[in-house]
């Protein structure tokens, strides 16, 4: 008897350029991998992705628009089932059309009797209460449902989800891999990595951490690499950091890495980083899960429930930006780089573990499952 085949639809926000979300595609991609060969049977997955192409070449798999109804209707009807995550895709901010579309993806799968798992999703922004009821009918038919923090445990309780049935996992990006073969190599001076977005209109928190980067390249020779994770506008951002700073101090420089676009190439950038300053919320968990010590900047309570898992507080904020003080803090990690590590490493471990539970439940039903 051969391998049983099991396929798994994925829908999220893939295909954008959002170096996160592709992260989270290709972790949970390999967490599903994983798990599969442990529990004996081949996982197939079809991504709607906006650029089907794309997503199909960079990680070798089927994908299907995910704006094309026939296309998207074709993968639920044939799939095994149907994963909604992760990342932030049940939340408001971003305009009115984002909510109804994932709870649509859903209820078609659900309508075709297909088992759906909500996979370490965070939750809200939701600012109209009008979705909760929508949000509680779709997810009470779900089969299995994990949130990234506790927050979104939360919100769904108040939605009217019962507590009992939300799992609490760190996002998937905690589990991904470095490639094989990945060599680090320390370098002589300090690299100092920095992930920038705009927010502010007035663009005082990138003028903030501007002062204080050139703060930390007058007290000490450093590196200061810029990672942009959403192309092109944290290719703006950084540029506009790097503007703000000028001419570097002493034997200090800094540059720019705009060709890691795989999300493992941006992992790897990371890992050879001493230290990273980070607003965009991968930068952070990436820097964690290959035990980089990390300063967040926090812009959203997203940022600060990650860093609650790992027992730290956002240096700085889009609010409030003390050039002097983050610049201390990050001068201060240098210096005792092992003894961050060391302080953190337990977290760190658990945190990865922890990550593949999602998999390991969501493999386990669709295996049990009735052909």
């Amino acid at each position: 008897m051969g391998t049983q085949v099991k396929r798994i639809a994925l829908s999220g926000y893939y295909g954008f350029g959002n170096s996160g979300d592709e992260a989270v595609l290709q972790s949970i991609l390999f967490a599903l991998r994983a798990e599969g060969e442990r529990q004996g049977i081949r996982i197939e997955p079809v991504v709607l992705s906006i650029r089907p192409e794309e997503t199909s070449r960079v990680y070798g798999v089927s994908a299907v628009h995910r704006m094309r109804l026939s296309d998207v209707k074709k993968a639920l009807h044939e799939c095994d089932g149907l994963i909604s995550g992760g990342g932030s895709l049940l939340q408001d901010a971003t305009g009115l059309k984002t909510i109804p579309y994932y709870l649509a993806i859903l209820k078609l799968a659900q309508f075709y009797r297909k088992p759906t798992f909500i996979y370490a999703q965070g939750i809200g922004p939701v600012s109209r209460k009008l979705f909760y009821p929508f949000i509680r009918n779709v997810f009470n038919k779900c089969e299995y449902i994990s949130v990234r923090d506790e927050e979104s445990e939360s919100l769904l309780g108040k939605m009217g989800i019962v507590k009992g049935r939300v799992e609490v996992v760190p996002d998937p990006v905690m589990g991904l891999p470095l490639k094989e073969g990945t060599v680090l190599s320390r370098q002589e001076r300090p690299i100092v990595g920095v992930s920038v977005r705009f927010w502010n209109r007035d663009r005082s928190e990138l003028d903030g951490l501007a002062e204080s980067l050139r703060t930390i390249a007058e007290q000490r020779p450093v590196k200061i690499r810029f990672l942009p994770f959403h192309l092109p506008d944290d290719v703006e951002a950084s540029r506009y950091v790097m503007d703000r700073i000028g001419t570097m101090p002493g034997m200090s420089d800094m540059d720019m890495i705009e060709n890691a676009v795989h999300p493992q190439d941006m992992l790897a950038e990371v890992s050879g980083c001493d230290i990273l300053l980070g607003m965009r919320l991968h930068s952070l968990i990436y820097a964690a899960s290959q035990e980089v010590p990390l300063i967040g900047i926090s812009y959203d309570p997203k940022i600060d429930q990650f860093l609650k898992r790992l027992g730290m507080k956002a240096a700085a904020s889009t609010d409030g930006f003390d050039s002097r003080a983050f610049a201390e803090e990050a001068v201060r990690i240098l210096d005792n780089r092992e003894g961050w590590i060391d302080s953190k490493k337990d977290s760190i471990i658990r945190l990865k573990l922890q990550a593949q539970q999602p998999a390991e439940q969501i493999v386990s039903i669709v295996k049990s499952a009735r052909s």
